[in-house]
């Protein structure tokens, strides 16, 4: 084929090869430049924004709250990934990888930083004693789930949603390759959620709060502008389950924190309080 791209034997970074995030991604890590995180008064600390995985944490610490966990209250500040703020110097310092969400608990007398969604949610769910069963069987299966998640998401969202809604051309190969591997994940959860409420089983979990953002915003519509491509419908079982929890008011009040995009009513930059979600969703049609 005339237009085959051929590797160079040695790659080099081409910071003009276009798409959403040519600007920012590079090859290397570390910090870019000196910004400080900004601390509120709660002891827990979010920096994060309104992605799949920053709705992890933020639903988790809604549902904590909702379950009369006090000691869950937190300060949510926004981590505008598009302009670079994961590479500050003091979110670096946080996490080294650079990437959303990053939590710091204050509540001791030295600060521990906890970074990657996955294990946030299950620091916080050891930390406060919910949504992780304590019997081994029961806790194995949330577990399966959730290291089932932290594996898949990325081919749904960096490898589907990358070609097929932000890759600066469409081509055929990658958006039917990953299409092909969002449909089977799809599957997966489908039949596995055909003989169970939630993917740990009879109860809501954290392997549930860290899927939700991901294949519930699929399928109920939200991400991607995908669900007719996908053919959602499909999968009843998965659409049962995403709008059962949709329904969940600390995930309707956890999904909007840190977000800046969609509708004027999800927007809430920062969370200090109960409040300021209290307010967002005051102007919801």
């Amino acid at each position: 084929m005339a237009n085959q791209y051929i590797p160079p034997t040695v790659w080099q970074n081409d910071s003009d090869n276009g798409g959403a995030w040519a600007s920012i991604n590079r090859p290397d890590s570390g910090a870019r430049h000196e910004q400080a995180l900004p601390v509120g008064a709660h002891p827990l600390q979010v920096y994060s924004m309104g992605t799949p995985n920053g709705q992890k944490v933020t639903i988790m610490l809604e549902e904590l709250l909702a379950a009369g966990v006090k000691e869950a209250e937190y300060d949510a500040y926004l981590i505008r990934i598009g302009e670079g703020d994961q590479f500050g110097s003091g979110f670096v310092a946080v996490n080294p990888n650079s990437k959303i969400p990053a939590l710091v608990d204050r509540s001791g007398d030295t600060p521990i930083n906890v970074f990657e969604s996955g294990n946030i949610l299950l620091y916080l769910a050891e930390k406060f004693g919910h949504f992780l069963p304590t019997e081994l069987a029961a806790r194995t299966e949330v577990m399966n789930w959730l290291f089932w998640l932290q594996g898949s998401a990325p081919y749904l969202g960096g490898g589907f949603g990358h070609f097929y809604a932000y890759a600066p051309e469409k081509f055929e190969y990658p958006i039917n390759r990953f299409t092909m591997e969002a449909k089977r994940q799809l599957d997966v959860l489908d039949k596995r959620l055909a003989n169970n409420t939630y993917l740990g089983g009879e109860t809501y979990s954290i392997a549930d709060i860290a899927t939700w953002p991901w294949y519930g915003n699929v399928v109920l519509g939200r991400a991607y502008d995908a669900a007719e491509f996908l053919d959602v419908q499909s999968y009843p079982n998965v659409m049962r389950w995403a709008k059962a929890i949709d329904e969940r008011v600390a995930v309707q009040r956890g999904r909007i924190v840190n977000r800046t995009m969609g509708e004027e009513w999800e927007h809430l930059a920062e969370r200090h309080s109960a409040a300021d979600i209290d307010a967002v969703l005051s102007k919801k049609p």
